[in-house]
């Protein structure tokens, strides 16, 4: 069997209280234990005397007997000087994911691309403000010719333009019914 010194959540909800207890590591977090060593509450200031008590004598039999302590109770009896906790270091906890790096990136190319779009079009609104005050006035070049029809008599027709077939077949009209039809409903 193996023992933990662990928190037991008492309290209501929003108003959290602890237990610091010694149980079973495969009991249920607020159920039975073996023995209560000490309380933690968190509602209280860090340097209050009453945030955390221990029973120290309790606390160092159950680790002499082999009790494991979780991370936070060892935090706890490190900070009342029971037990010495080596302190854990994790360079990389406040750098942001793989993810997180790949969007601040893409949103600062973004922002880069934009900047420089701003400042080209704002040399360009300064050029054009420069432009016309610098160079003399154009004069406007004669339009080009439009092709006239001297020459064409207004009966020809326009070349390429397609003439009716005079000998084209004319298409019956749907309102008259076809010679057959009506020969055949005469019958009928």
């Amino acid at each position: 069997m193996s023992v933990s010194l662990r928190l037991s959540r008492g309290g209501s909800k929003k108003r959290p209280y602890y237990k610091i207890v010694v149980a079973n590591s495969r009991a249920p977090r607020d159920g039975k234990y073996l023995e209560q060593v000490g309380t933690y509450n968190p509602l209280l200031a860090k340097d209050d005397v009453n945030r955390v008590r221990l029973t120290e004598d309790r606390v160092r039999y159950w680790i002499g007997v082999g009790a494991q302590a979780t991370d936070r109770v060892a935090r706890l009896l490190d900070k009342a000087g029971v037990q010495e906790r080596t302190p854990t270091n994790n360079p990389n906890k406040a750098e942001p994911g793989k993810k997180a790096k790949e969007r601040a990136e893409d949103k600062a190319s973004k922002a880069a691309e934009a900047e420089e779009a701003k400042k080209a079009a704002e040399e360009e609104a300064k050029a054009a403000a420069a432009a016309p005050a610098e160079e003399p006035a154009v004069e406007e070049a004669p339009a080009a010719e439009e092709p006239t029809n001297e020459g064409v008599s207004a009966d020809a027709p326009a070349e390429g333009a397609v003439e009716p077939d005079a000998e084209a077949p004319q298409v019956e009209s749907a309102s008259e019914p076809a010679e057959g039809a009506a020969d055949d409903k005469a019958e009928g």
